[in-house]
């Protein structure tokens, strides 16, 4: 069978189209674990938002795939109905499956849509035996995890167990099957790679917990290096590790930083999520080895400086800094400067308009990102189905915004009891800029020619909504604030 696999064109806004377009590895992963007959090409369309409708209509015809697979994120799930009416006029009988974390945590969403299939929870093994029972007698019973559209409605298959990834049964992606180009992040092509998955925190503003339970399960160290040069080897010079939590075992850590040092793929620019606790209790280890291994960026998982605030965000023991065996209180800037002795960027997630935030604890926090951060990752909580935030949320009346294509962390789409979303949104909106633009030396020192051709482009993506009127302070920042808004309401309209 020819199968055509898509991701959505929605994108989070935090930096400019043309300094990041990152893969869904998640389709290059499904890619690799169909059995080899079938014919499989993956679209991640970010890289084509102008002509979302021209490209699929051209992959349609010119494929004629028997099965479309969507990945879905909540905010995207308004573009990934109109794609789906797309792909049905265009092709009637093809069969139309949709995954990822959206059609897992809100499946009732999706029933109404013209869908064949939905696949729960992890897709590899599901989605591969739904194709071989499409090619053999349509039992899909047996299939753990998915959902398909009986004569009398929907079954809905009960989620099998997450899957050990340390049998070797996941296979490494496919990432020949792409048929799209112009993966970049900063002028460099870049790829992602998994080197575990699952996490045992309970953040109340995370859906890894819903989507698989509290575990960790990990690739062996020699398919990791396996999928890093496969990954190099189709042109990739930045690696971004995807993992849920990567640093819940250290000393995994540090031997996976061990291995890629003797593998001599060292010479690549890695990027990494990490818990401040991890790098504040075991940086005198692990920096240097970081540093060594060539990783650059380090997303820190601050989420927030205040402490009540990390209290309700369910973050406070990752945040936690200790010194022989006793707590002794955040871990962040223990864990700023560690990664800043040994030349590694920080990229500072921190979330802001929780539900008792006033001005003042909004202002701490974007005052601790113009100092600390190299780049800032400030969002907003975002009430993302089944998250224990969205209860609370929801029960103390604060979501403003039920519109689900906005729920992509850079509208606020909730207030707070003493903030309104769109005021929170507006202080994030109006700092941030600035504290973009700062990161401008660091990345022209590393790649001088990128920034040279694209600060400019770089420049206007930041300010949009700003005119020569608000530079020479003729006009209220708020009317610059509310004509971006105007724009990224305009941005979101793919088809």
């Amino acid at each position: 069978m020819n199968i055509l696999l898509l991701s959505m064109p929605d994108s989070f806004e935090h930096m400019p189209p043309v300094a990041i377009r990152m893969p869904n590895g998640a389709l290059t992963s499904l890619a690799g674990n169909i059995d080899p007959q079938h014919k499989v090409a993956v679209a991640d369309l970010i890289l084509c938002q102008s002509k979302v409708r021209e490209t699929v209509t051209r992959f349609i015809k010119e494929l004629d795939p028997a099965v479309v697979g969507l990945s879905v994120m909540t905010f995207q799930r308004r573009t990934a109905s109109r794609i789906i009416d797309l792909i049905r006029r265009l092709k009637p009988d093809t069969k139309i499956v949709v995954g990822g974390y959206d059609p897992s945590l809100a499946t009732q969403a999706y029933e109404s849509m013209p869908l064949d299939f939905i696949v729960r929870g992890e897709g590899e093994l599901p989605f591969r035996r739904m194709l071989r029972a499409l090619e053999s007698d349509n039992n899909f019973a047996s299939i753990p995890g998915l959902s398909y559209r009986a004569h009398d409605g929907w079954v809905h298959n009960a989620i099998g167990p997450v899957h050990r990834l340390e049998d070797g049964e996941i296979r490494l992606p496919n990432r020949d099957a792409r048929v799209l180009k112009g993966y970049t992040l900063l002028g460099r092509q870049v790829d992602v790679i998994e080197t575990s998955r699952g996490c045992t925190y309970d953040c109340s503003f995370c859906s890894i917990i819903e989507m698989r339970g509290r575990n960790f399960h990990t690739y062996s160290f020699d398919r990791v290096l396996d999928d890093i040069r496969d990954a190099r080897d189709h042109g990739a010079r930045t690696v971004f590790l995807v993992d849920d939590n990567i640093m819940l075992n250290v000393k995994r850590f540090e031997a996976l930083c061990e291995a890629i040092i003797a593998a001599g793929l060292n010479n690549i620019d890695y990027f990494v999520q990490a818990m401040t606790s991890s790098i504040a209790n075991h940086g005198e280890t692990i920096a240097p080895l970081m540093q060594r291994a060539g990783f650059r960026y380090v997303f820190l998982g601050i989420e927030n400086v205040v402490e009540s605030d990390l209290v309700f965000l369910k973050a406070s023991a990752k945040n936690t800094a200790k010194e022989n065996g006793k707590n002794i209180g955040n871990a962040t800037m223990r864990a700023v400067d560690i990664l800043h002795k040994h030349k590694m960027l920080v990229v500072g997630g921190l979330i802001i308009g929780n539900p008792d935030d006033t001005r003042e604890t909004i202002e701490i926090n974007l005052e601790f990102a113009r100092q600390y951060v190299d780049w800032p990752y400030i969002q907003h909580p975002t009430p993302y189905p089944r998250t224990p935030m969205t209860a609370e949320f929801r029960e103390r009346g604060l979501i403003a915004n039920e519109r689900l294509e906005e729920y992509d962390g850079t509208t606020a789409v909730v207030r707070t009891e003493h903030v309104s979303s769109d005021d929170i949104e507006y202080a994030r909106w109006k700092a941030e800029r600035w504290m973009k633009t700062r990161h401008l030396p660091a990345v022209f020192k590393h790649d001088p020619w990128f920034v040279a051709t694209h600060a400019r482009e770089m420049t206007a993506f930041t300010f949009r909504g700003s005119t020569l009127k608000t530079w020479l302070g003729l006009e209220d920042e708020r009317k610059a604030f509310e004509r971006y808004k105007e724009i990224r309401q305009q941005e979101r309209e793919y088809l």
